[in-house]
């Protein structure tokens, strides 16, 4: 936890950029029945059946200093789609950084050794050494700045069916290209300090004589 609150309080480099990377996995939900159009002095309205089609997952990553948001559907959330994810970051989003500070939680496929399950070792050990990663604690995902960007979309985006994996890649992609005009600059402001204080009961009990 101090780790990633001491990273927080960096200052802006670019060449270092601190970048949060999150995923949330969604079900894809189609309507039995069409829904009933909003009228005069009433909501629109939808039967509450509805058709399972499988499931999408999201990839997003936020740089608080700068307010940058990208944001990716994919079928499944394999170690290879997160590989595939971090080549796109490295070489398309911050191609001119010499590293990336990656603040993420500590899922299974989180890890430097599904860049080899996908790449050639070669190219593996160059992104690995691209990235300088930062785990969140266990159950301290509310760490991580991408978590804040993931519950925007949910709220925004994702609170509604969307029946097929095309209709949500549109959707999710609209809501990026909206959220890149009024980019929000997130002043992360829980300190070590602050931690220390009041989640002491987090820590582990010294005893003295």
């Amino acid at each position: 936890m101090e780790d990633v609150l001491d990273l927080y309080q960096q200052p802006y480099d670019e060449k270092r950029p601190v970048v949060g990377m999150d995923e949330l996995n969604r079900q894809l939900l189609a309507d039995k029945r069409p829904p009933l159009p909003p009228a005069p002095g009433h909501v629109a309205r939808e039967d509450y059946e509805y058709k399972r089609n499988g499931t999408a997952n999201v990839f997003l990553f936020s740089e608080p200093l700068t307010g940058r948001v990208e944001v990716k559907v994919t079928e499944r959330r394999t170690k290879a789609d997160w590989a595939l994810f971090i080549k796109e970051l490295v070489d398309e989003h911050y191609p001119q950084a010499e590293q990336i500070r990656l603040v993420l939680d500590n899922l299974n496929t989180h890890v430097k050794a599904s860049l080899y399950e996908v790449f050639e070792p070669a190219e593996a050990k160059r992104l690995a050494d691209k990235l300088e990663i930062h785990y969140t604690p266990k159950h301290g995902s509310w760490l991580n700045v991408a978590e804040i960007e993931l519950s925007v979309l949910a709220r925004q985006c994702l609170s509604r069916r969307l029946e097929d994996l095309e209709t949500m890649r549109r959707e999710v992609t609209a809501w990026g290209q909206d959220r890149k005009k009024g980019p929000v600059i997130i002043k992360w402001q829980f300190t070590t300090a602050d931690a220390r204080i009041k989640l002491k009961r987090l820590y582990p009990s010294i005893q003295t004589c």
